[in-house]
């Protein structure tokens, strides 16, 4: 009959604490009675308690979480236990195949092997095979049995650590590589605006948050960008945003635009939402080929910040947004037009840039106020695009007085004026859709924003 796995925590061995009682499982079957477990002496204020066995059965109901190392006979025979859970037709001769089994269910355990001192072959093959160690059965001593138990165990933890360590690296980068796959790539080409972002996500280690967002140029020559938070900043979080991106990617691509887009994006989200406490807040902006005007739609998200050649920065309106998607089943957004003019930024944001704290007791947000002010002294530091974005992504965490809890995003757009008159020699605009930074950027020619 096969011997059944013990319930038992896999890292049983690894939580082994210097100065602790240690308990070690005896796995040996001598008829003639000469082997004895020598008397250990007690070092450093540990005991050892033995338990004896004297075949796998009785091995598998001694074998509990308490148990710190198993000392294993090689010696012992190859029987029914074995031979019923497969382990001696894989495991090859002699009591290998008892060390493989008892490897097998006991994972999270020390083991030691025990051998005659003629077979050094076997004895090393144990160690191969997974044995922390082995022993010779006619050298045995208390100490040299004390010393070898807490080897066995401290050497059991060390590789449990490494492999957990190990298995950790190998989750975060893969973690790391889909996450940048699904990071968006703005779609500008042939566009005369400039494009930058910044993006942090609020949980340790991510490189994807709840925060989403994504930028568009359709065949028509209207750019179409969009800034989005789902609730919460986890991983289910961070999965719908991406879903809620992906798909109004696909419908804006298809010709949808402001309310109809938003109604649809709903019905994604109230079928992709685990709970229908669920919902995400929602800024998208259509700007006319011509870069003057734009369409405006504001699903519960904060209003954009619009600086203007030789005007400060402030809020686009925003008495006209509607409810938060997966908020209300029949909503309404309706869609704004917004004078840009010439020689404009636009940047879009999510709630964690502006609600970090400030303040001496770290009682009061930022607030939209405090961040148009923000971005206003950082304009008359001559910051800019990217610079800019940095900046302001660095001071609001100086500010709330260290890292933030919640997803940042920002996003933005400008368009120079002067540079689109500029043409190329068979008269077609120049395409430019990321300008190079200078090499001096406090002698560099920058937008407002």
């Amino acid at each position: 009959m096969p011997v059944p796995v013990p319930q038992q925590r896999a890292e049983a061995a690894a939580e082994a604490s210097h100065g602790a009682d240690l308990t070690l499982l005896v796995i040996e079957d001598d008829p003639a009675g000469t082997f004895t477990v020598p008397e250990l002496p007690a070092a450093a204020g540990t005991k050892v308690r033995i338990r004896t066995a004297r075949n796998l059965t009785e091995a598998g109901r001694l074998l509990t979480d308490d148990v710190d190392c198993i000392l294993l006979d090689l010696a012992l025979p190859t029987g029914s236990e074995t031979r019923a859970s497969g382990a001696g037709d894989a495991a090859g001769p002699g009591g290998l195949a008892t060390l493989q089994h008892v490897l097998r269910i006991a994972p999270g355990h020390a083991v030691l092997a025990l051998t005659a001192q003629d077979d050094t072959a076997l004895a090393a093959e144990a160690v191969r095979v997974g044995a922390q160690d082995y022993l010779f059965r006619d050298e045995l001593d208390g100490r040299l049995l004390s010393r070898a138990i807490r080897y066995a165990v401290e050497r059991k933890r060390a590789d449990a650590a490494q492999l957990r360590l190990t298995e950790s690296t190998l989750r975060a980068q893969e973690n790391a590589r889909l996450e940048r796959g699904l990071l968006p790539t703005p779609l500008l080409e042939g566009s005369d605006l400039r494009f930058a972002a910044r993006y942090r996500p609020g949980r340790s280690r991510a490189l994807l948050g709840g925060d989403f967002y994504d930028t568009v140029r359709t065949p028509d020559g209207t750019v179409h960008a969009m800034i989005g938070d789902v609730c919460g900043h986890g991983p289910d979080e961070a999965a719908l945003g991406v879903e809620l991106r992906i798909a109004w990617r696909t419908l804006t691509l298809a010709g949808l635009c402001g309310d109809e887009l938003l109604s649809t994006l709903q019905q994604v989200l109230e079928h992709e939402r685990e709970s229908e406490e669920i919902f995400a807040t929602l800024c998208t902006v259509d700007i006319a080929p011509d870069g003057r005007r734009a369409g405006l739609c504001l699903a519960g998200h904060p209003a954009p910040l619009i600086a203007r050649q030789g005007r400060a920065a402030h809020l686009l309106p925003y008495e006209d947004g509607g409810p938060a998607l997966g908020l209300l089943p029949r909503a309404r957004w309706p869609r704004r037009q917004v004078e840009l003019g010439g020689t404009w930024s636009l940047m879009m944001y999510t709630d964690g840039l502006i609600e970090g704290r400030v303040g001496p007791v770290g009682t009061q947000r930022l607030g939209q106020d405090g961040m148009v002010a923000m971005i206003n002294r950082q304009l008359a530091e001559g910051l800019a695009g990217e610079d800019l974005l940095e900046a302001a992504v660095a001071q609001v965490r100086e500010l709330n007085g260290g890292e933030l809890t919640d997803d940042v995003a920002v996003l933005l757009l400008d368009r120079d004026q002067n540079a689109v008159r500029r043409r190329t020699p068979d008269g077609e605009r120049g395409r430019s859709v990321l300008r190079p930074r200078a090499a001096n950027p406090a002698k560099a020619q920058r937008p407002p924003l």
